[in-house]
């Protein structure tokens, strides 16, 4: 192993002969002893494959910019959560000041999502795009399943929107503190999404993350994970 990781594992973690670390190809998982240690190189000795989680939903979140550290636990959560990809969206409600400073941190936020992964054994990292505007993160993609976040008491529960649904892709798109505006509402609905409700109560960004991705999960995937068994 060379490079950024070799650096991080020699430097900061002082990896050292005989201990084991569980290594990933983008497609399976091995533990794995270090033969050889330096500060730049680690050499490592393949021991077994041990079972991975790959979600069996494909999801993409479009989450509107909110203060940087609710911000950063919401990517840390939907990627522990399975999400396949993720829009960080300019809504007009969102403050200036932190739309103007995202840019500076999308290698923070990267790095971020590379740890979440490795953290829960993740065979791949979240793709991350660049700042978008609604209208342009609400036409992206095509997918079966489009769910808004809504606070009015139209919106239906999220349980009704995806009762008796089966699809395998998904768009959540999650408004920031103040919500979403009614021109957002109006441009999402065109697209397909659907505004459902997370309850009564009203949630932070960061909680109606949670809340709803573990409900796409419980509701579109029973089954949201298939172990990649060791051969």
């Amino acid at each position: 192993m060379l490079g950024k990781a070799a650096h991080h594992l020699g430097r900061v973690l002082r990896a050292q002969e005989g201990q084991q670390y569980e290594l990933s190809d983008g497609q399976r998982v091995f533990l794995a002893r270090v033969e050889r240690a330096s500060r730049d190189r680690i050499d490592f000795a393949l021991q077994e494959q041990i079972p991975a989680q790959q979600a069996s939903l494909d999801v993409t979140l479009l989450l509107s910019v909110v203060k940087f550290d609710a911000f950063e636990w919401a990517l840390e959560k939907a990627t522990e959560l399975g999400v396949a990809r993720i829009v960080p969206v300019a809504a007009a409600r969102c403050e200036k000041g932190l739309l103007a400073a995202a840019a500076k941190r999308a290698e923070r936020w990267q790095k971020i999502l590379l740890e979440s992964s490795q953290q829960c054994r993740r065979l791949s990292v979240p793709r991350f795009e660049a700042l978008a505007k609604p209208e342009i993160a609400f036409a992206a993609g095509t997918t079966d399943v489009r769910v808004i976040s809504s606070e009015l008491a139209s919106a239906r529960p999220l349980r009704a929107v995806l009762a008796g649904e089966t699809a395998q892709r998904a768009v959540l798109a999650v408004g920031p503190e103040g919500g979403w505006t009614e021109e957002e509402f109006a441009a999402a609905e065109a697209r397909g999404f659907q505004q459902a409700s997370l309850g009564q109560l009203i949630l932070r960004t960061e909680t109606a993350v949670i809340v709803a991705l573990a409900s796409l999960n419980y509701a579109l995937a029973p089954d949201n994970s298939s172990a990649t068994a060791p051969v």
